[in-house]
C-alpha cells in the first residue's frame, strides 16, 4: 500500500513559479511509476506529467511541456513538479499518483492505483 501526501501549492502571480512535492510512504517507492494530475473547477481531472520507475523517462501534457518538470528522488521517496511560467489556466487542484508496482507510465488515470489528497494551485492574472 502506498500513501501519498502533496505539498507546495499556493497562490502565485502569472509568470511565477511553484514547486510541488509528493512524499510517499510504503515499501519500494523506487519501483512505482509516478504521475501528476490536476483538476480545475468544473472540469475533468487531467494528466499533467509522469516519470517512470526504471529509466526516469518522462511524459508531459502538451499544455505544460517546456514549462513544467517532473523529477523524483528515490532516496527520499518523493516526486516533484517544478512549475515555471505559470498561467491562470494552470489553476487547479494538483494530485500526485502512483502507478502499479513496476508498471508503465502513461496519461490514463486507470494506470494509477494510489492518489494523494491534492494541493491547490491558484495563478492570478
Amino acid at each position: 500500500q502506498v500513501q501519498l501526501v502533496e505539498s507546495g501549492g499556493g497562490l502565485v502571480q502569472a509568470g511565477g513559479s511553484l514547486r510541488l512535492s509528493c512524499a510517499a510512504s510504503g515499501p519500494s517507492f523506487y519501483t512505482y511509476p509516478m504521475g501528476w494530475f490536476r483538476q480545475a473547477p468544473g472540469k475533468e481531472r487531467e494528466f499533467v506529467a509522469s516519470i517512470s520507475w526504471s529509466t526516469g523517462s518522462t511524459l508531459y501534457a502538451d499544455s505544460v511541456k517546456g514549462r513544467f518538470t517532473i523529477s523524483r528522488d528515490n532516496a527520499k521517496s518523493s516526486v516533484y513538479l517544478q512549475m515555471n511560467s505559470l498561467k491562470p489556466e494552470d489553476t487547479a487542484v494538483y494530485y500526485c499518483a502512483a502507478g502499479r508496482n513496476m508498471g508503465r507510465i502513461g496519461v490514463t488515470q486507470s494506470l494509477y492505483n494510489y492518489w494523494g489528497q491534492g494541493t491547490q494551485v491558484t495563478v492570478s492574472s
